[in-house]
């Protein structure tokens, strides 16, 4: 399958551009919804197939991108995918070589020009380019750039739940983390809003404890990267269905359903950081539940 990997959006003078590290079948869902069953999987085959659902092998697509902002003067990335050669316990994040990087630089941008890296949240496969390997060592990817982490966030994986929850993955704290926080990059942020006139940057917990969003306005339009508030479209028809990989199943549910209700039926483009091409597009109300209405990007 082919995959615009550049779509770009423009809001005014901002603009946002994906740069995608990965789009294919990736997770069953009976693996990520505990609540899934097959029967759920039938009832909804005309929303999953064939571009959100792999029939013959059983698995969600799953994107793995970070979004591009070029607003006021600064360089802006939202989310480092899962990085290249870092060690892991899940084979398809384990020692890849992805051409990542190389999307960067056909956007027009180096990892020094990146003036800050904002991450939503501290998940492996949000976190991944945060670092690059240099002579045995993990040292920062963009080296200009302050890294915007929440305090409420880092303070949880450094806790003793934190560090045995990355018994699943692999421990992507130590590498594609913590050089950020000794070598002086990260920003560690509190549960604020705003950012720039144009930026905020807005609390979503549930998912892990400091969980944000992003919102964009400018010419006239809004929009929202929502990263991992939902990770399929699986999650607008069951809006309480929360991921095993929730931290907070109980307040990610809350997290989205009001996310779902506060954005349905108006015109705010939203991303959410998994889904795939073209990512961005509107909730609508569709009866009791939601639906996903993909808008196609402004450029590709």
């Amino acid at each position: 399958m082919q995959h615009d990997h550049s779509g770009c959006w423009t809001f005014g003078d901002t603009s946002l551009t994906r740069i995608v590290e990965s789009e294919e079948p990736l997770l069953s869902p009976f693996e990520i919804y505990p609540d899934c069953t097959q029967a759920h999987l039938d009832a909804n085959r005309n929303l999953l197939t064939p571009h959100f659902f792999d029939a013959q092998r059983q698995l969600l697509t799953i994107t793995i991108q970070s979004f591009l902002i070029r607003s006021g003067g600064k360089t802006i990335l939202v989310d480092s995918c899962s990085g290249n050669h870092k060690p892991r316990q899940r084979p398809f994040f384990h020692q890849r070589d992805w051409p990542w990087l190389e999307r960067l630089a056909a956007a027009g941008v180096r990892p020094e020009d990146i003036d800050v890296v904002m991450c939503s949240h501290l998940h492996v496969d949000h976190v991944g380019w945060n670092t690059r390997r240099d002579d045995g060592r993990w040292v920062p990817t963009f080296p200009n750039a302050r890294y915007l982490i929440s305090q409420r966030e880092w303070d949880y994986w450094r806790s003793a739940p934190g560090i045995a929850a990355l018994a699943r993955t692999g421990d992507f704290i130590t590498d594609s983390v913590l050089p950020i926080i000794q070598s002086g990059h990260a920003e560690l942020i509190e549960d604020r809003r705003g950012f720039s006139d144009v930026i905020a940057i807005e609390p979503a917990h549930g998912h892990t404890p400091g969980h944000f969003v992003v919102r964009l306005s400018g010419g006239g339009r809004e929009a929202v990267l929502s990263g991992d508030v939902m990770h399929s479209r699986l999650q607008l028809r069951y809006p309480d269905w929360s991921t095993r990989f929730c931290i907070d199943p109980d307040a990610a549910r809350v997290t989205r359903k009001q996310f779902l209700a506060d954005h349905c039926d108006r015109d705010v483009l939203v991303f959410p950081a998994h889904f795939p091409t073209p990512t961005a597009g509107f909730v609508r109300r569709d009866g009791d539940h939601y639906a996903f209405e993909f808008v196609a990007s402004d450029a590709t």
